[in-house]
């Protein structure tokens, strides 16, 4: 008689972001099959999946962000629920926690993100081994940053669990998390490696049901390699009893076009002279929604720069240098009704393919940080046509809501990472969009973007503009206070 073999999967995870380029991290971050939701939810993930909802809080009021948080933990239905925060501490913090907290039978609190610097050493932040409270990396924001995760954290009960703890032998780590919840605190959990976290997301897990979790992508990846393992003893295993299984098996038959693969990193440089979406350390994912048969680009690409970090001068200039066009746009033009501009193909975005236009806002005048999102609606009404003939890369949270929000795009598959952050995905209607949070990636990292994208598109110093569209110089991107 033959038999059947049943795919076991991971549980279902459930995760919370307060900007769009957080919740495409953290989507990437869990490779799990997954989509990347622009809120407000409509559904809990199945078994197997992730569904990463942006809850676009971060320029909300406080308040307004708290009650999205508690409607939105309507929607959890068991499985693992996380909240991703900024790893600088930045929006509302302390409301979104509080609300977070509530009903759960404690939240461990892990916001070192490795890969990016930042680092928890006795419940502080520090940024490339200095104390956030140090640094300028609050300079866009209205006030000073926190002295401690605790002090971010308000009011919500908290207790920090030290390195040594984090890093001692089992059971040391869980019993000392099981210990503070009983005692109603919220671990604080300190790390500086993958390694630790991939510890403290063990432990938190065997936890139990009423755990929740909260950090950042870093703890978002560790909880994504720890959710594989499981899958993959319980496959040797023959295991299929006590793990979700069967709700998968019908979400796949239901949806047999979603791979199950998990999202890649292509970081390196061989990943990025590869076709468009390949990986040469690997074979190709299988994608229905290819823009054309043979892998070329069949849209025109449009890079849209709203973040006020001094990198992305250099970023734009090496864009330029390839050959992109660059369109700034002066701050008070976007945020004037009666002046605002519309770019489309005919003014000034590349009509062909393989044109790769970046428009960013003109720095040349200081703008004020609270003019964030107002100067992030202006870009996207400025885009919105050219954009919807566009593969788009968009670089900052309130921006590439913005832009999406202005096509009427709701839900993205995550398909992999050109780099930490930079996440592709596909629409329903097969173009590609990259979102990247403002601060990161080098001073090459739209020029990685583009040429993952535009494989052709390689750097050429001495190259001419185009005759029909004048390149104008890189112009400092106004200060949006775009947030992580």
């Amino acid at each position: 008689m033959s038999r059947t073999t049943r795919t076991v999967l991971p549980p279902r995870v459930f995760a919370l972001a307060d900007d769009l380029s957080g919740a495409a991290e953290v989507a990437a971050a869990l490779g799990l099959r997954g989509r990347i939701v622009l809120g407000p939810a409509t559904a809990p993930p199945r078994d197997g999946e992730s569904v990463v909802l942006d809850l676009d809080t971060r320029q909300l009021a406080p308040e307004d962000a708290a009650s999205a948080v508690r409607a939105a933990l309507a929607y959890a239905d068991g499985g693992v629920v996380l909240k991703k925060i900024d790893s600088l501490l930045r929006g509302n913090l302390a409301a979104e926690a509080a609300a977070y907290a509530a009903g759960a039978t404690g939240v461990v609190i892990a916001p070192a993100l490795p890969v990016a610097g930042r680092t928890v050493r006795e419940g502080v932040v520090n940024l490339h081994g200095t104390a956030l409270h140090t640094t300028d990396a609050w300079r866009a924001e209205p006030g000073a940053a926190p002295v401690s995760v605790g002090a971010a954290l308000g009011g919500v009960p908290t207790r920090v669990v030290p390195l040594a703890t984090v890093r001692a032998p089992e059971p040391a780590l869980y019993d000392r998390l099981r210990a503070l919840v009983a005692e109603g605190y919220h671990p604080v959990c300190d790390a500086e490696t993958d390694t630790d976290l991939d510890a403290i997301a063990e432990a938190a897990l065997r936890l139990g049901p009423g755990i929740r979790l909260m950090g950042t992508g870093g703890l978002a990846a560790a909880l994504g390699r720890r959710l594989a393992q499981v899958a993959q003893v319980a496959q040797v295993a023959g295991a299929g009893a006590g793990l979700p299984g069967r709700d998968g098996d019908r979400a796949a038959e239901a949806d047999p076009d979603r791979s199950t693969e998990p999202t890649r990193d292509c970081s390196t440089e061989a990943d990025l002279d590869g076709p468009t979406g390949t990986d040469t350390a690997g074979p190709a994912r299988a994608d229905p929604m290819s823009p054309a048969p043979d892998g070329t680009p069949t849209r025109p690409l449009l890079v849209v720069v709203g973040t006020a970090e001094p990198t992305a001068v250099a970023q734009i200039a090496q864009l330029v240098a390839a050959g992109a066009r660059h369109v700034p746009l002066p701050a008070h033009t976007l945020t004037d009704h009666s002046t605002r501009p519309t770019l489309s193909i005919h003014t000034g975005v590349g009509r062909a393919p393989h044109c790769v236009t970046v428009v960013s806002i003109d720095g040349t005048h200081a703008v004020d940080p609270g003019a964030a999102r107002g100067l992030a609606l202006g870009l996207a009404h400025a885009v919105a046509e050219a954009a919807h003939e566009s593969d788009l890369v968009l670089t900052g949270g309130e921006t590439a809501r913005r832009v999406l929000d202005a096509l009427g795009i709701r839900e993205l598959l995550p398909l992999d990472q050109i780099h930490h952050g930079a996440v592709r995905s596909r629409t329903a209607d097969g173009r590609r969009v990259v979102t990247r949070p403002g601060s990161y990636g080098d001073t090459d990292s739209l020029l990685r973007i583009a040429r993952a994208l535009r494989p052709g598109l390689a750097p050429h110093p001495g190259l001419a503009p185009p005759s029909d569209q004048p390149v104008a110089p890189p112009v400092p991107p106004a200060p949006l206070g775009e947030p992580t």
